[in-house]
């Protein structure tokens, strides 16, 4: 048997000197070639596994790269192949062809043969590919759901509470809202929507902002499944005239997850909302967000200051929020006091003080912020400004040497300043305390497995009025095709469109004399500030996004 060294020098892998270096730690550590140079950076694991593969003699299969026979996947049950880390990915010479993050294991490759009925031939593939093809392929189907319906029994008076809570416990109605919640967190959603009709009861996943149709299950399942998610996040199932919020956790994949419920009636019944909160998000950095070097200069200016006003603006589910978690991780240190005033805390940071806000009890946006202020505070975070009083404070705040970040709902950044002074808020207080405005937007990300690039058709350049600025790179175009990696979208994640406005000199005075957020623009661009639009191309430009995709999202 050929060596893996000797392998791996032959496809151009790695040089002699790398490959004697990684022998020399190998040595001295006790750990396997292939582990050390992976760690090292020389190798991918797919490189890895891929020259395993061929040292032993059998074929390496790069699962993002094909596409999956659905009657293959049919034959082997999800359980056995989660069971294995094994997916069968099609047929080569009446055979079952399955792909494996270990194919030595006999046991496995009799299973999967007993399992399928027909002779298998195993193939090789990196364990996190496998896992993630069968938590992409192996989702909960219609069937699942269907064969939980047929067990489901469902009081027939709705008022019957002690009904509804005892079928809430039964284990078909426990499966079932298991399964919607780990297959949207498999599925990388964002919101879980549950909308009951006339006929049925409707369920859509939002992945990258867009709402998908998950599936339709029958009415007559809606009110033992909204009332488990009722009792989960200790809402009171009794109430269903007026909407209600609550909070629950759930373990997929290792981690803990929490969603926030709110529940909204409607005539058919209550319409139910859940936001996937991953906190890993929080822990995000700047540089993760998809700032050009451009913007995130202009940035880094504002938040290294000890005082002054940040504000982060856009829609709702434009990122805002993972914006200012990203930017206290930066200023976050231990002789710092940071306190946050949030409606309500979705993430939980180490190291920082959260205030939840409960208007019934009193602790409004404003009462929480006064409070904040007589705690020796360094940077105050309040989750949004609503109102005259909040505002009124958080300026005051900025001024008297605490450094503000918040969050106000307007299309672009020269509308912070305006919507400010509307607010009441005096103009020469407005121009002395903010420091800059972020305004930002999410677009999808293309799938990098399989974007293609091409060249736009010469009347769409010129519609589009792209204008690469000094130092910008060359043009190079893509558009979405569609791979099993993306599940045939074209895209995989987002990536945020930003527009950042410093508050210059000429900024300030146009707001004492509340001039319009079009002539306070037209100054910001003049000085450099690119708007979300020009932002939005250079990503498209540099093959992150497509053009259509800017487009959808920004005006």
């Amino acid at each position: 048997m050929k060596q893996l060294g000797d392998i791996l020098l032959d496809n151009g892998l790695v040089t002699p000197d790398q490959l004697g270096e990684a022998m020399e730690e190998q040595n001295r550590v006790g750990r396997s070639l292939g582990r050390v140079l992976v760690d090292r950076g020389v190798l991918t694991e797919s490189q890895l596994v891929a020259s395993l593969a061929a040292q032993i003699g059998m074929r390496f299969v790069d699962l993002g790269d094909i596409q999956i026979d659905g009657s293959a996947l049919g034959r082997v049950p999800g359980a056995v192949a989660r069971r294995h880390t094994a997916i069968p990915i099609g047929y080569e010479e009446g055979k079952l062809l399955v792909a494996m993050a270990d194919p030595a294991n006999v046991f496995a490759i009799d299973d999967i043969r007993s399992a399928a009925g027909i002779d298998v031939r195993p193939c090789v593939s990196t364990r996190t590919d496998v896992v993630a093809a069968i938590d992409r392929f192996y989702r909960a189907g219609d069937q699942d759901f269907e064969d939980l319906t047929q067990q489901l029994e469902t009081a027939d008076d709705e008022e019957d509470l002690s009904k509804v809570k005892e079928i809430t416990e039964d284990a078909p109605i426990v499966r079932y809202v298991n399964l919607l919640i780990t297959q949207a967190i498999q599925d990388r959603a964002s919101d879980i929507h549950l909308e009951p009709s006339e006929h049925d009861l409707r369920v859509r996943y939002r992945i990258d902002g867009v709402l998908h149709e998950v599936m339709r299950s029958p009415r007559a399942i809606q009110s033992g499944v909204i009332s488990r998610l009722k009792i989960m996040s200790d809402i009171n199932i009794a109430e269903r005239r007026i909407p209600q919020d609550g909070r629950l956790s759930v373990s997929a994949h290792g981690k803990k997850i929490d969603l926030r419920v709110a529940t909204l009636p409607t005539v058919w019944g209550e319409k139910v909302v859940m936001r996937i909160l991953d906190n890993s998000t929080a822990r995000m950095d700047l540089a993760d967000l998809g700032f050009s070097p451009h913007n995130m200069g202009i940035f880094e200016k504002s938040y290294v200051k000890p005082y002054g006003m940040i504000l982060v603006t856009g829609p709702t589910g434009s990122g805002k929020s993972t914006t200012l978690y990203a930017t206290l991780n930066q200023v976050n240190r231990p002789e710092v006091n940071i306190i946050t005033v949030e409606d309500p805390v979705e993430y939980r940071l180490p190291g920082v003080n959260q205030v939840q806000v409960n208007n019934k009890a009193g602790l409004t946006f404003a009462a929480a912020l006064r409070s904040i202020l007589r705690s020796d505070p360094d940077i105050v975070l309040i989750g949004e400004i609503r109102d005259h009083e909040t505002a009124q404070i958080a300026v005051e705040a900025s001024l008297t040497g605490h450094l503000v970040l918040s969050t106000l709902h307007t299309n672009d950044a020269p509308s912070a300043i305006t919507r400010l002074t509307e607010m009441g808020i005096e103009p020469f207080l407005v121009g002395s305390a903010v420091d800059a405005v972020l305004a930002q937007r999410l677009a999808r990300r293309l799938c990098s497995k399989c974007k293609e690039q091409y060249e736009p058709d010469p009347a769409q350049l010129e519609s589009i009025r792209y204008q690469p600025y000094p130092g910008d790179p060359t043009p190079t175009w893509f558009r979405a095709v569609g791979c099993p990696a993306c599940a045939k979208t074209g895209f995989k994640g987002r990536v945020a469109i930003h527009e950042v406005m410093a508050i210059s000199d000429e900024i300030e005075r146009l707001t004492v004399e509340r001039a319009s957020s079009t002539r306070i623009g037209a100054v910001a661009v003049e000085q450099g500030m690119r708007t979300l639009r020009e932002d939005g191309l250079l990503k498209a430009a540099t093959g992150i996004t497509t053009i259509d995709e800017v487009f959808r999202v920004v005006a």
